[in-house]
């Protein structure tokens, strides 16, 4: 029904052809949360749940159509970003968030793939930093990602409890660092923002998920189009996945498994 009020948000990321990850995840967890979610795919990966075997980027005027449709069609209240590939995308999407001004921003810094495939090009890092990072209500990277936008290691305890600051300072309004790279019995998740620090502590699942961050990152900004707040949005995303990955199956030959949006 045309005058039913329902959410909608946007994903700018690559494809997955094995269904796990990138668009394919993050529409399934927009459909999950209620929310009506648009594309725009910004890459075509060759990929199943053993890794990636091609990328190909999609030419820029044909992001740059998609955006164009959607923004012009759609209320979008939230937008997330994935895997981009390169600077020139990066700076595409990055003009056209500045042009069209979501409510909200959630980036997810992709660069490489759980089986070890680079996503984004060395020389995109700084595009991102400097082009994306600074829209971002909520950034989510993970700890190799989290070191790759710092531009230095984080072995150490002080390093680890300065590095949300540090991000922050690259303009992000709130970081997400996702600790599922760490070690222990429990992965700590640390969200800083102006108000402080709120770490979410939750148990490790002995087993791996493939599509965990790119379902985080848009629970969250599936949380927001319905009209919460970062902080609540980001407890409720990570509790999210949590139940999805306890709950994966492998549909494939790889060791990951899917979550079961």
């Amino acid at each position: 029904m045309k005058n039913q009020i329902i959410p909608i948000a946007l994903t700018i990321a690559g494809s997955d052809s094995g269904g796990g990850a990138g668009i394919q995840a993050d529409l399934k967890t927009f459909h999950a949360y209620g929310v009506h979610g648009l594309s725009a795919i910004a890459a075509i990966t060759s990929q199943n749940t053993r890794g990636v075997t091609a990328v190909h980027p999609v030419p820029l005027a044909h992001i740059r159509s998609q955006l164009d449709a959607v923004f012009g069609d759609f209320p979008i209240a939230a937008v997330k970003t994935g895997m981009l590939g390169n600077a020139a995308t990066v700076r595409l999407v990055a003009k056209a968030l500045r042009q069209h001004k979501p409510k909200w921003v959630v980036i997810d810094p992709v660069m490489i793939s759980t089986t070890g495939s680079r996503l984004l090009d060395e020389d995109a890092i700084a595009a991102v930093i400097e082009h994306l990072i600074p829209l971002a209500d909520v950034l989510t990277p993970n700890l190799p990602e989290a070191e790759a936008l710092l531009g230095y290691p984080l072995r150490t305890a002080k390093q680890l409890a300065e590095a949300g600051q540090a991000l922050r300072a690259l303009g992000a309004r709130g970081v997400l660092l996702k600790g599922g790279h760490g070690r222990g019995n429990d992965v700590i998740d640390r969200y800083v923002d102006a108000r402080g620090i709120m770490d979410i502590r939750h148990p490790r699942l002995a087993r791996e998920g493939h599509g965990t961050g790119c379902t985080l990152a848009s629970a969250i900004a599936a949380e927001l189009a319905k009209g919460a707040t970062p902080r609540p949005a980001v407890r409720r995303a990570i509790a999210y996945v949590q139940r999805a990955l306890k709950n994966g199956y492998q549909p494939g030959g790889g060791s990951a498994y899917v979550l079961r949006h």
